[in-house]
């Protein structure tokens, strides 16, 4: 392993206390752990400028590939892939949303968190990646129904559920017909959700995007970048869309309401501090019973989950009586 400079060792808090306590990824990345899991990391791990085992986080295929080691040491998913230029989430963020949005049902079941595949979560926007539903199955038991408009995602899904035969039975990926909708064509008549989550398009444009990436990959080399290039991947519909993640949000409260009975809490990541003023005067609009705000927070960067229900408190009693009794055992 060639050393890269001789910069003094930086000291790092051994937690990251930002991330949910319940978050397996707290702890600094163990390289060795992950290399013994996943020997094909090997050729990307290297020593950064303080002297530290890490990879090349600007480097898309090695940010798939620590993906590829975390998602095996930590949720048994033993074969994982995506198609060249897709979305490649990063694994702890991803883990805080699923925590934060259990925690939120556990305040509705008398402090227990419901768990087991009868609490079924619909992930908007599930990606090639099938992320959300690896780790809220394997965290809490939860069924999934993934939703994208995007057939290759679809199908890159269904590859990776195949080669993890626990996920068989408990993920159910349905493309979306209608790139405007998020419910329709997705919730089946009767069908009821517990929780829906989902990580919009950030930017308003192509080309926003694109300047976003630049900002991250200088960030990253600390050297000044000319040409966009997506460390984390994604396609056009995964980064951006007319009116942004404000739009975005908005259209889907504005439909959610069409499904009020039919889902316990919407949610949503809003990762812009000034889009949450539109976001919470659509759900006024939309005589919301309940919003909750969530915070969340990974290293440097700060966002939040805003969820909402339009269950009265009479209907929400009879949700979880009847749909979560179970857990209460």
């Amino acid at each position: 392993m060639k050393k890269q400079s001789k910069h003094i060792k930086k000291e790092h808090p051994k937690v990251k206390l930002r991330l949910h306590p319940r978050n397996k990824h707290r702890e600094r990345y163990d390289f060795k752990q992950l290399v013994s899991v996943c020997p094909e990391l090997t050729a990307f791990v290297k020593l950064n400028m303080y002297n530290d085992e890490s990879i090349d986080f600007s480097d898309s295929t090695a940010v798939k590939i620590l993906n590829k080691a975390l998602l095996k040491q930590n949720y048994d998913i033993t074969d994982w892939d995506i198609p060249k230029d897709y979305l490649c989430p990063p694994i702890p963020g991803r883990a805080d949303y699923i925590h934060h949005i259990s925690d939120l049902l556990r305040n509705n079941n008398y402090g227990k968190i419901p768990t087991g595949e009868k609490i079924k979560c619909l992930d908007i926007g599930v990606g090639a990646n099938c992320v959300y539903p690896i780790i809220g199955n394997k965290e809490y038991g939860w069924s999934f129904v993934g939703s994208d408009i995007d057939s290759i995602a679809i199908d890159n899904g269904n590859k990776i559920i195949d080669k993890n035969p626990f996920l068989k039975g408990k993920v159910d990926l349905r493309f979306q017909n209608n790139p405007k909708d998020f419910f329709y064509g997705i919730i089946k008549k009767d069908e009821l959700i517990d929780l829906s989550i989902c990580n919009p398009p950030f930017h308003t444009s192509l080309k926003e995007a694109q300047a976003g990436s630049i900002r991250k990959q200088s960030n990253l080399t600390q050297e000044k970048v000319d040409k966009p290039t997506l460390n984390f991947g994604g396609q056009n519909n995964e980064l951006w869309c007319e009116g942004g993640e404000e739009k975005f949000v908005r259209e889907m409260i504005r439909e959610s309401k069409k499904f009020a009975t039919s889902c316990f809490w919407f949610s949503s990541l809003i990762s812009k501090q000034s889009n949450l003023t539109y976001v919470y005067k659509a759900l006024e609009k939309a005589e919301s019973f309940e919003t909750v705000t969530i915070p969340m927070g990974q290293g440097n960067k700060t966002s939040r989950i805003v969820a909402w229900t339009f269950l009265t408190k009479d209907q929400q009693n009879k949700w979880r009586n009847t749909r979560w009794k179970e857990t209460l055992s």
